[in-house]
């Protein structure tokens, strides 16, 4: 499921990342590891905090409740840019901008698609928790609520 992540930021990083002449030619595909990266750590944390009844809204209803998430995952991978590629914060959260808004709608599209099973949800949200606990029975709990 990651490296389909991976996979699908990679797909999506052409104007953010690899047209973009803020970030050298070297650090493309480190770039989109850490826009991978960025957004399984917040997705993650909001599991750990136990805010999972908000994540399984966002992927139920993203239109109204993708703002505070998705700002997150943007300023997280907008501060790794600026502190590890030295990308100017401006240009950062541009570029962070411009690639994770169209992964996180892209993600939310294929969560909903049943003949996708790597992006359901409850795999997805199965694979942030380590595989400890089958997500399914509370996935389908909390999209009823």
């Amino acid at each position: 499921m990651f490296e389909k992540l991976f996979i699908l930021v990679k797909n999506n990083a052409g104007t953010a990342v690899i047209d973009n002449p803020a970030i050298p030619v070297k650090y493309h595909e480190a770039v989109i590891n850490e826009a991978s990266s960025s957004i399984i750590e917040v997705l993650k944390n909001q599991l750990e905090t136990g805010k999972i009844k908000e994540l399984v809204k966002f992927f139920q209803f993203s239109g109204i409740y993708n703002n505070a998430l998705v700002s997150s995952i943007i300023n997280k991978f907008a501060n790794k840019l600026n502190n590890f590629y030295g990308i100017e914060p401006d240009s950062a959260m541009r570029t962070a901008n411009s690639l994770i808004t169209p992964v996180m709608a892209e993600l939310v599209k294929e969560s909903k698609d049943a003949k996708n099973i790597d992006f359901g949800l409850s795999n997805l949200l199965s694979k942030l928790n380590g595989n400890r606990t089958d997500m399914s029975a509370l996935v389908n709990q909390l999209m009823v609520a």
